[in-house]
């Protein structure tokens, strides 16, 4: 059994587990800028060794700004950090499960880790905590066994699955500033799909969609497509198999972190539910 199948299921929801543990209020009407950036505690899970690991997005408020928020006190989550991987660049709306912070062995329900954000002069806290309610599966949707995606940057190199985007394991890559970055991802997936109603996918849509975003940086990272299209590949076990290419621009030089998300069919978010997606990481040495 593979290491997704060995996931503790104790006190796991059967169907899955609705998102979020940590609702978010949305304002109406929406701000195209000024407003509030609140983080989102999806939920949390177990891992093999004994340890738990939260999931967390975020919600700008905002529909038309792009934020830069640096790791600091307008950017924290303690104790422990105020570095504990989180994004630095915010996209508008409703971002889910980005990234992940490990809880240790010892970490008990009553403790919790707090991440604040201040954006446009407005400040934000959610708590990350051990509640029972909130225990997720986000490996596999239980009630029809759907799996996430597998990413593979390397088409003969080892898979990405499940929403594992944290930055000691994120791939390391190098560029320049003066030319694009090329970016390709294989993605296989069992072409199976979760959502409220049971309804299959409508459409001629691909079984899996990628999407590439700005994590971390001191500069504009232009996509030639942020989406590419996943174009069906022949062969392999997998019920599809596929793969994405695009380019990524640096405006200048320095350290950046890609995010790259890969969704099935059931949607961002898993279609509400806490799966079924694969999210990872790639670290980038932009040179002059």
């Amino acid at each position: 059994m593979n290491r997704f199948g060995l996931i503790c299921a104790a006190g796991l929801l059967a169907g899955g587990v609705l998102l979020s543990a940590q609702s978010t209020a949305l304002p109406a009407p929406r701000r195209g800028a000024g407003d509030s950036i609140t983080g989102a505690y999806e939920g949390w899970y177990y891992n093999q060794d004994g340890s738990r690991t939260f999931l967390v997005g975020y919600y700008n408020r905002n529909s038309a700004q792009e934020l830069d928020i640096p790791i600091g006190p307008n950017n924290r989550i303690e104790p422990g950090g105020p570095d504990m991987g989180q994004p630095t660049h915010f996209l508008p709306g409703r971002q889910w499960g980005m990234f992940t912070v490990n809880a240790p062995k010892d970490f008990k329900p009553a403790d919790s880790y707090v991440w604040t954000i201040v954006a446009n002069g407005q400040s934000t806290s959610i708590p990350l905590r051990l509640n029972g309610d909130y225990v997720m599966s986000p490996f596999s949707e239980i009630a029809v066994g759907n799996t996430p995606p597998v990413l593979k940057f390397d088409a003969a190199g080892k898979g990405v699955q499940g929403p594992l985007a944290n930055l000691a394991t994120a791939v390391s890559l190098t560029a320049s500033a003066s030319a694009p970055l090329p970016l390709s991802v294989v993605v296989t997936d069992d072409m199976k799909f979760t959502s409220g109603t049971n309804a299959p996918p409508s459409g001629t849509r691909s079984p899996v969609t990628v999407r590439w975003s700005k994590y971390r940086g001191p500069g504009t990272v232009t996509f030639d497509k942020a989406r590419p299209d996943v174009q069906k590949q022949l062969g392999g076990t997998a019920p599809f198999t596929g793969k994405a290419d695009t380019t990524a621009k640096f405006a200048e030089p320095g350290d950046y972190v890609l995010h790259v998300t890969g969704n099935d069919y059931s949607g961002d978010g898993g279609g509400g539910f806490g799966c079924c997606w694969t999210t990872s990481l790639i670290k980038v040495a932009v040179k002059p």
